[in-house]
């Protein structure tokens, strides 16, 4: 199929770009990557009457550690060039490795990181990640600039806080804490594919018990899902045998994800436990 027909703008301004998205006499869509809009807009799910391309501003594309140690990626970053960078790897490594689950290269090296997070696709890895990181979002608008949480960000499916007169011009991690580990785990029918179900997790450590325990999942829900009961069951514990099988009862006992053409709910939430019990012990053995 071929996209409807529709204007091009290239602004070289944030505030070109956010004129653009708040002129109402005309719907308009980002395009940064372009590796969720184009499908969409030649499978005409998506009917834009301009195409505001922001690959031109300056400064979006930038990947940099800040003032205070926090992870600074725009709007414009490629995805395959922030899981490369060595200050990500070494800084953010659950981050990195959520990358390198994206797609195929292809798709990393057009894709950007801010494009497939306020695309929200439930079944993505980096809204999960976002949440395990306790990132934030940057958007700016016609009335200024605001920041939003992710625990407030993605909101349903393929929705997020995003306005439709604002852009996400960044996404912002906070510093790691030394000896932290983590861990991304997922299960796809092929490489590449999107997510049946993947859960990250963080976890710090203090002497020989958990200190502290993050546990988000993708693809159990129409927004990632942080199971708070089985950070719980983690936190305080050395985390021997029976504080994995804990948690994995609780998430049998309380993860309620979809069932559809691809797995079952039941398939998806016994796959779910078993892959929070290979990441945590994956996790707990990084902190040491």
């Amino acid at each position: 199929m071929k996209p409807s027909p529709f204007d091009y703008a290239a602004p070289a301004t944030v505030a070109e770009a956010v004129a653009l998205l708040a002129d109402g006499d005309r719907e308009a869509k980002v395009l940064a990557g372009g590796q969720s809009l184009v499908p969409m807009l030649s499978m005409r799910l998506a009917r834009p009457e301009v195409l505001v391309d922001i690959t031109r501003i300056a400064g979006l594309a930038r990947c940099a550690v800040g003032g205070e140690g926090e992870l600074r990626i725009g709007a414009a970053a490629r995805q395959s060039a922030v899981a490369a960078d060595p200050v990500v790897r070494r800084g953010w490594p659950l981050l990195a490795t959520a990358i390198d689950r994206i797609g195929h290269p292809q798709i990393r090296q057009r894709g950007t990181v801010c494009g497939s997070l306020a695309h929200h696709d439930p079944a993505a890895e980096l809204p999960a990640v976002a949440i395990a990181l306790d990132a934030s979002f940057v958007l700016a608008g016609p009335s200024g600039t605001r920041t939003v949480p992710a625990a407030e960000f993605f909101v349903a499916t393929f929705q997020t806080a995003l306005a439709d007169d604002e852009l996400l011009t960044e996404v912002v991690f906070p510093a790691q804490p030394p000896g932290r580990g983590w861990a991304f785990e997922e299960l796809a029918r092929r490489h590449g594919d999107f997510a049946t179900i993947g859960v990250g997790v963080v976890l710090d450590r203090a002497a020989d018990s958990v200190a502290g325990a993050r546990v988000v999942f993708c693809g159990a829900g129409p927004v990632p899902v942080r199971l708070l009961p089985a950070e719980a069951a983690f936190t305080g514990t050395a985390l021997d045998a029976d504080d994995l099988a804990a948690a994995a009862r609780v998430v049998h006992s309380q993860l309620e994800p979809a069932g559809d053409v691809h797995a079952s709910a039941e398939y998806r939430r016994e796959a779910a436990a078993h892959l929070l019990t290979r990441a945590t012990t994956i996790a707990w053995e990084r902190t040491r």
